[in-house]
């Protein structure tokens, strides 16, 4: 019974590493694979990844190998620990693939984790900003404005702009709500075609100061993601196929793709990864010293680590510009503000002194 067409939830990366940590352990430790299945099983909480779990134990049971029964979630297991899997089967070193996927697993959460940590405090100055704002515009402009009304004259030009922005908010409120919510659902339509996609990426790739952290990030991925699939024993050609899958950006993954067609015509993996133009010169120089020295697979962990820390250190600094960014456009609105409500008192404050 295929659980995966009645429930729609997804396993979350999170328990995915602590399950795979823990069986890579207990597999370690000498223990039969549907043993371990069975006691991680009892262990963990009620939700999709238990009853996946069980699942699985039983198609064991039945006779399927670990791999294929895995492969019958993809919601649950990714491509990529269904390779590695299958590679430890063929291998006869599925303990040792465990563990190591579970590290592979384990660093690639601690990158995302980074960088939303990393985005959190911008993204909560925005959203105060935000509130601080449309609170303005509701309640404290309308107030203003009756006194404007009042004295009557003609009003200067930012105040005019100011009611008119306040109008705007109280009397099509639901377009801050629909507004982003429509253009979010626009967006994702639009890149779901790849050629579309493909041109989003491009865009992407070639922003300021964003762009480069897009392109480490994919690099890091990429690399770590091959070299673990190389270790692992999965022929190059299917690690190829998988990280194709992952490395989450449409560029990156049509070079990704001509390298593969190139290999697969008898060419090296340096040769037609310069081609694409896609990638660094660093990491064209140390894949191709690790072709030469038959230890590509280690060469692309230390290109994954090397540019881990680039996330890092880039992550940190798009932070430390966002953050009095944030803040000076805050000010400068909110300052906005205040003068286009108290210009019309300077005003009148004139006039009465002129008399």
């Amino acid at each position: 019974m295929d659980l995966s067409r009645f429930l729609p939830k997804r396993v979350r990366p999170k328990d995915l590493v602590h399950f795979t940590r823990q069986l890579a352990t207990l597999v370690s430790a000498g223990l039969p694979l549907l043993k371990a299945l069975r006691t991680l099983y009892d262990q963990l909480e009620r939700g999709y990844l238990k009853d996946v779990v069980g699942e699985v134990c039983n198609e064991i049971e039945g006779g399927a190998t670990f791999s294929n029964a895995l492969s019958r979630y993809p919601r649950a297991f990714p491509e990529l620990f269904v390779n590695m899997v299958r590679a430890g089967e063929q291998g006869g070193m599925l303990d040792g693939i465990l563990k190591r996927l579970s590290e592979f697993l384990e660093k690639q959460q601690r990158l995302i984790e980074k960088v939303r940590a990393s985005m959190m405090y911008p993204a909560f100055v925005m959203g105060v900003a935000v509130v601080i704002l449309v609170l303005l515009m509701v309640f404290v402009v309308p107030t203003f404005t009756s006194m404007f009304e009042e004295l009557g004259g003609a009003l200067p030009l930012p105040t005019q702009i100011l009611i008119k922005t306040s109008d705007l908010i109280r009397n099509f409120w639901y377009l801050l709500i629909f507004l982003p919510t429509g253009f979010g659902v626009l967006y994702r339509w639009f890149v779901k075609a790849a050629k579309r996609r493909y041109y989003i990426d491009r865009i992407k790739l070639k922003l300021p100061v964003i762009g480069v952290l897009i392109n480490q990030i994919a690099v890091a991925r990429f690399s770590r993601t091959l070299g673990t699939l190389l270790s692992s024993g999965v022929p190059i050609l299917g690690a190829l196929d998988t990280v194709r899958n992952v490395v989450g950006n449409e560029v990156m993954t049509r070079a990704i793709q001509n390298i593969r067609n190139s290999i697969k015509e008898g060419e090296s993996v340096a040769g037609p990864l310069e081609k694409t133009n896609a990638f660094p010169p660093l990491v064209m120089k140390m894949v191709s010293v690790g072709e030469e020295t038959g230890q590509l697979d280690k060469m692309l962990v230390q290109i994954a680590d090397s540019y881990e820390e680039e996330v890092d250190v880039a992550v940190n600094g798009l932070t430390a510009l966002l953050e009095p960014f944030l803040i000076v456009t805050m000010g400068l609105m909110v300052g906005f503000i205040v003068v286009s409500m108290f210009l019309p008192l300077f005003s009148l404050t004139r006039l009465v002194g002129g008399e």
